[in-house]
């Protein structure tokens, strides 16, 4: 009977231990989203079409076929079809499959990028649109899209791209989301897989307070990105930041719990 009481105990202990502000399913609130100052750079002309900031850069033909692309963890090929002299369709796809479409129209005064994108890396497609603002014109004689461009607002998003759940353990923290992706790590310094990700990233936990985490992601052994969560002493919300290490950007935003 001491045994049996002694195990209810720690069973309660342990449950107690770990729940954790964090627990619960969480939505992004667009309107609440800083984006980076540093632009994205394009080029597009003499049918060749290049992605300046891209992490490697990317330089391909622009003439709607598969081109093969090297370093990029998500797609292995991309190709590239002018619609019209203000509109580009871009497909990039991995070992064959499209992981990711986007058609990027610029308005008819040049100052504004229209993207309209499917995200189909996960189990199911994330949809969106997102508006740029112009920051320099691309050279004399280059499609509309060419130039600099700083994200402005995120029109949209399906909500299965800006919902995610977390669950406290006794030594960790759960992650999913509702496009298969997922992590059970703990705080211990070393790398977990999140399961349900072509880009096989690796993340490390670390508990900086009991209302802070900090995710370190990375790929190859290489740090991609740092993503620090903090709850709201209310316990309502969810105050992010994503470090985007390879493009040296910073994302914050706001997410608020749903149950």
């Amino acid at each position: 009977m001491k045994k049996l009481l002694f195990a209810v105990v720690l069973l309660a202990a342990a449950t107690l231990f770990a729940q954790t502000p964090f627990d619960g399913t969480w939505m992004t609130k667009l309107d609440t989203a800083k984006f980076p100052t540093k632009p994205d750079q394009y080029s597009l002309s003499n049918n060749t079409y290049e992605c300046l900031t891209c992490v490697p850069k990317v330089s391909v033909q622009a003439d709607g076929s598969d081109q093969k692309v090297t370093g990029h963890p998500y797609y292995d090929t991309i190709a590239v079809h002018v619609v019209n002299a203000s509109s580009v369709e871009i497909i990039e796809k991995k070992d064959g499959k499209v992981m990711y479409s986007d058609t990027a129209t610029v308005s008819a005064d040049g100052n504004s990028l229209n993207d309209k994108f499917t995200d189909t890396t996960g189990t199911q497609p994330v949809t969106g649109e997102v508006t740029s603002k112009r920051v320099s014109p691309g050279p004399a004689g280059s499609h509309a899209m060419s130039g600099s461009w700083r994200t402005e607002k995120v029109n949209s998003i399906s909500s299965n791209g800006l919902t995610v759940t977390y669950q406290g353990t006794a030594d960790g923290l759960k992650m999913s989301d509702q496009n298969g992706n997922s992590y059970d790590a703990k705080f211990d310094g070393k790398e977990y897989p999140i399961q349900g990700d072509p880009g096989h990233t690796m993340v490390t936990l670390k508990r900086i307070g009991d209302r802070t985490i900090e995710e370190t992601d990375k790929r190859d052994g290489k740090i991609v990105a740092v993503y620090r969560m903090t709850v709201s002493p209310d316990g309502k919300s969810i105050h992010a930041e994503y470090h985007d290490k390879q493009h040296g950007t910073t994302t914050s935003f706001t997410m608020e719990k749903q149950s």
